[in-house]
């Protein structure tokens, strides 16, 4: 989901740079912007007590992200951390609330985006319960192939590391890397020179 960025800045959106590692907004905190990556990557996290993180998503250039608090009032369900130097525009959640009544294709649009992302993650728990790690990983690339995201669309190479694999699905990176080299030596993924291409 991308609203033009013309159209965010003559409601009054800015610009803002983030550092690599620097966290733009934390899980339970209050929501008052609407973000939009215009460059760089962001990740939409979980962090437990131990300081384990559960990779919701990886936010591309284009992409929202933090979008639920928009629309029930209440804390932010993740938080979003800067993977490297990005650029990020954000609009007031009054001003956006606003932006979407006037416009109403754009509220159709967040409304199949929150359809995708809940499939989504339907799919990601539908997987966890049934303790493949084979299948959770075929099933995740599977859709990030059909999706278009997170993998070249030239050259079909992955653009997670297997510890972001790991952080979507719940296991620990040594089963992700042992899945993944039995998953090539079936021929169902390639892996060149430690890169992984689908």
């Amino acid at each position: 989901m991308m609203i033009d960025i013309d159209l965010l800045l003559a409601w009054g959106a800015a610009y803002k740079k983030v550092s690599a590692g620097e966290m733009i907004f934390r899980e339970g905190g209050n929501c008052s912007f609407y973000y939009q990556l215009v460059s760089g990557k962001v990740r939409w996290v979980n962090i437990n007590d131990e300081g384990r993180e559960f990779i919701q998503t990886i936010i591309e250039p284009g992409e929202c992200f933090g979008e639920l608090p928009l629309f029930d009032d209440e804390a932010y369900a993740a938080s979003a951390i800067a993977d490297e130097d990005s650029v990020i525009i954000r609009l007031h959640k009054i001003t956006f609330l606003q932006l979407i009544k006037e416009n109403p294709e754009i509220h159709f649009a967040f409304s199949k985006l929150l359809t995708q992302r809940l499939r989504f993650k339907f799919l990601i728990l539908k997987e966890l319960a049934t303790h493949n790690p084979e299948s959770s990983i075929s099933t995740l690339l599977s859709y990030f192939k059909e999706h278009k995201k997170n993998i070249c669309t030239k050259c079909n190479r992955l653009k997670l590391t297997r510890q972001q694999i790991a952080d979507m699905t719940g296991l620990r990176v040594e089963t992700v890397i042992r899945t993944m080299r039995n998953m090539h030596s079936m021929g169902l993924l390639r892996i060149d020179k430690g890169k992984v291409y689908c």
